[in-house]
């Protein structure tokens, strides 16, 4: 619950963590992985792009079956597909052209939270970060530092979350929330890291998503003030690139109906 923090901010918030933890304890594994797999079996066009069978992706592979200790559930035909078989996670790579910008060379997105993973293929950090209020220049040079100088013995960690109407996690276009009832309304978390590879020193970008229901969070009555805080605090530019403004009456909506009292 990412809003105990306070308000989403652009800042990178990234926080060092135990390689340890970098993908375990996977969270997810039971509510997504499996459909993880057959949106990737399904909609390959959508979800497994660039040189998904590079050096960097067969590097990735070795270290994410070192540290889950599991194996592909069966044969896919590339690396970068088989490493995010055995992980909810999502995984994306980057690697530097020759300009020494990163750039995004391989993916496996099933679950993009509201951008389409295929418009993003060989993109810089700048162009990446290009929607995002602030991210471009100012957002992309600062996570290029830490890319710069990420060590292959540290994992950075962050969080980011939004408010989405119904439950799906496979969502390259936002979800409308016309004719939604509070009860339809979800937390969207995104638990992020960064690892830079050892052998090739790509970065690996890893997204978990993690889904639950609105309403039960909001029953309890010190989460919900805190909810509450978050929410409104939200600068104006971060609310219009969420699509706040649109959640908004059903948000307060379910605030109301969690406190059985008016939200002013």
């Amino acid at each position: 619950m990412p809003f105990l923090n306070g308000p989403p901010e652009v800042a990178p918030g990234l926080r060092p963590i135990p390689e340890s933890k970098w993908l375990v304890p996977d969270t997810e594994n039971e509510e997504w992985l499996p459909g993880k797999r057959i949106v990737m079996a399904t909609r390959p066009d959508e979800t497994v792009l660039g040189d998904v069978n590079g050096l960097p992706a067969r590097e990735l592979l070795s270290l994410v079956g070192e540290a889950v200790g599991g194996s592909p559930h069966h044969s896919w035909e590339t690396a970068l597909e088989a490493a995010a078989s055995i992980v909810s996670d999502d995984l994306c790579l980057l690697e530097r052209d020759t300009d020494g910008a990163w750039v995004l060379t391989a993916a496996v997105v099933a679950a993009p939270t509201y951008w389409w993973p295929e418009d993003q293929l060989g993109l810089s950090l700048a162009d990446l970060h290009d929607p995002v209020p602030g991210g471009n220049p100012q957002l992309a040079a600062r996570i290029n530092r830490i890319f710069d100088n990420l060590a292959s013995d540290r994992v950075l960690e962050r969080f980011n979350w939004t408010v989405q109407a119904e439950g799906t996690r496979h969502t390259p276009d936002r979800p409308r929330a016309d004719g939604v009832a509070p009860e339809q309304l979800f937390l969207r978390v995104e638990r992020q890291t960064i690892r830079k590879l050892p052998e090739t020193g790509a970065i690996c970008f890893t997204i978990r998503v993690c889904m639950d229901p609105l309403l039960p969070i909001l029953a309890d009555a010190d989460l919900r003030e805190t909810f509450e805080d978050a929410w409104l605090g939200a600068a104006p530019e971060i609310r219009a690139y969420k699509g706040w403004d649109e959640l908004e009456p059903l948000v307060r909506q379910a605030c109301r109906q969690s406190a059985g009292a008016p939200w002013s």
